[in-house]
């Protein structure tokens, strides 16, 4: 009994040690994971579970963000996950998306799957138009797009109509000119082709650094007014704010770069900036809303960190985690050099396989042709030897009725004749029978002749076939030395083209200084080269522009198209907005 209750109360005790738990959705821009949570968990807690789950290490770019009341929120990571504002009904949804934006992304994205994640979100927003992308731009990201999922340009597999289910335009493009679906497939295609070699990552980081240059990249837009009452935008994003008009989102009339501002704070829906010069005034506007300032706050706070981060030396973990990448860059690069290698070699041994396989074939119908004469030779020299045999039994017969009209001459002439009338028919028969025995031995001559002559044909024939006999046995011996080597270089590699498993075992994962002295110089390389290509781009990108240019629909573009094209580039514009002193910014600011 006292071992059933004590039993009883372990069970119990157990019962009460299990944490309670909850469930929890994270979506990701291509993937969706659930996970039990612990109520007590933090905001923290799940974030790491997140990053630790995607084998993500850069984590100062992400968040999880959620919408209340149709606006967004990130989740903070010093608070309990289920003391946020969020519905409580399971599975409590998150979506795991890029909160702060680099400003050169090829310097700071450091991991593949940190770049995936942002070509993925940054990919949805041109085609969401909510980034501002022009249609000769658009055209070219959408190569890369295609890049990056089919791999290389093959004209046998990616037929006319293979992107006719892709996304890969934003329907204001679409919609702006009369071009049919083939005729956007073509222009993007024309491009894609020349992509050959780039591998899935290379293509997404082509993709995001010609995305970075657009003008509204990496931009949060708040509406505000100053204290005029006057209704402008606030962008926010990884170089400072911007100060737009509600009409005009792609030029700032203002701007106020991070390492101008040495405070943030709110008040209510009335937000505060101090300058860093403690000269200038503070400036002040005011939110719509207590949630929409609490999220201008955070996003400012975590882009000026950033700001400040990437003016520094980087830290011990960004160090290593860069070493790792250009190893990885190295191995990667190296191993792309040996198939390269061992695909243009076998490339090389198909192509001597094929050349041996044709000659072997054409040396099958030369012997097949010698074959045929020497049949044909044979069956001529037997219809020679039977026509020869036949002459020379004929001559021999007209040679025994010369010898029996002969004789029968000497039996005539032995003969007395009696009568003159006799003697002078005798004569007559006699010179008959001459003239025939004449004509037999002149007979009998031609034919001996055209014995001899068959004779002589007869032996040419048979000299004929021996010579016909000689060359199919010496082609005979050469097609099968040939096909001896072409079945050994087709199943044999050469002694000096290593196979795909011994290269494979050869290659050194190992980097020398030497190697990677070897690998800077390449990226300076590449750096000359891509800034060569970027002029070229440029060019490309004109020469579609005018190429499109006739069959725009003037009536259908957009407000943004018709600024845009007024619109100078997002470097050059914040550049000449902060020549001004940040005391005349502000002046301007509160006039407008």
């Amino acid at each position: 009994m006292a071992g059933a209750i004590a039993s009883r109360m372990s069970f119990s005790s157990l019962k009460r040690k299990q944490p309670k738990t909850f469930t929890v959705r994270i979506m990701t821009m291509d993937a969706e994971m659930e996970f039990n949570c612990e109520v007590k968990w933090k905001g923290k807690d799940l974030f790491d579970l997140v990053c630790r789950t995607l084998g993500l290490r850069e984590t100062w770019f992400f968040g999880l963000q959620y919408t209340i009341k149709d606006t967004i929120a990130w989740l903070k990571m010093d608070k309990k996950v289920l003391d946020h504002d969020v519905p409580k009904d399971e599975p409590v949804t998150f979506h795991f998306l890029a909160k702060f934006y680099p400003e050169n992304v090829e310097e700071e994205l450091v991991q593949e799957i940190t770049q995936h994640l942002f070509f993925l979100q940054v990919k949805k927003q041109i085609l969401d138009e909510k980034i501002y992308c022009p249609p000769e731009a658009s055209v070219l990201l959408a190569s890369y797009a295609v890049q990056a999922k089919y791999g290389d340009y093959d004209a046998s597999v990616h037929k006319r109509g293979f992107l006719a289910e892709e996304e890969l335009l934003p329907k204001r493009v679409i919609n702006l000119y009369q071009m049919t679906p083939e005729m956007w497939e073509e222009r993007i295609t024309a491009w894609y082709a020349e992509h050959r070699g780039r591998t899935r990552d290379e293509a997404e980081m082509e993709y995001l650094k010609i995305a970075q240059d657009l003008e509204m990249y990496g931009v949060n837009y708040f509406l505000i007014r100053n204290k005029k009452g006057t209704e402008l935008l606030l962008g926010v994003d990884a170089l400072g704010l911007h100060i737009y008009d509600p009409e005009n989102r792609l030029t700032p009339k203002t701007s106020f770069p991070w390492n101008e501002i040495r405070n943030i704070s709110y008040s209510d829906k009335e937000f505060t900036i101090k300058p860093l010069d403690k000269k200038i005034d503070v400036f002040k506007f005011n939110s719509s809303k207590l949630r929409v300032n609490k999220l201008i706050l955070q996003l400012c706070i975590g882009n000026h960190d950033l700001f400040m981060r990437r003016r520094k030396a980087d830290s011990l973990e960004v160090q290593q985690m860069k070493a790792q990448a250009r190893e990885e860059k190295a191995r990667k690069q190296m191993e792309r050099q040996r198939l390269a290698r061992e695909k243009q070699l076998r490339e090389e041994a198909e192509r001597t396989r094929d050349e041996l396989e044709r000659r072997l074939l054409q040396l099958k119908e030369e012997a097949q042709m010698a074959n045929d004469a020497l049949m044909r030779s044979e069956e001529t020299a037997d219809l020679l030897a039977e026509k020869a045999q036949i002459t020379e039994e004929e001559a021999k017969l007209l040679a025994q009725k010369a010898a029996e009209a002969e004789q029968e001459i000497q039996r005539i002439k032995a003969t007395a004749i009696r009568s003159e009338e006799e003697k002078r028919l005798m004569e007559q028969k006699v010179l008959e029978t001459e003239m025939l025995a004449l004509k037999m031995a002149e007979e009998s001559e031609r034919r001996a002749k055209e014995a001899e002559q068959l004779k002589q044909d007869l032996q040419e024939a048979r000299e004929s076939e021996r010579r016909a006999k000689q060359k199919l046995l010496e082609i005979t011996s050469k097609s099968a030395y040939t096909q001896a080597a072409g079945t050994s270089s087709s199943s044999v590699p050469p002694v000096d083209v290593p196979s795909f498993s011994l290269l494979s075992d050869s290659l050194p994962y190992d980097f020398k200084d030497t190697d990677m002295k070897r690998l800077s110089m390449e990226i300076e390389k590449e750096k000359v080269e891509y800034m060569e290509k970027s002029r070229h781009l440029q060019e490309q990108l004109n020469e579609l522009k005018t190429e499109i240019e006739s069959l725009k629909l003037k009536e259908r573009e957009s407000a943004m198209d018709i600024l845009h094209e007024n619109a100078g580039s997002k470097q050059n514009t914040i550049k000449k907005l902060t020549l001004q002193s940040t005391q005349c910014r502000v002046a301007f600011f509160e006039e407008l």
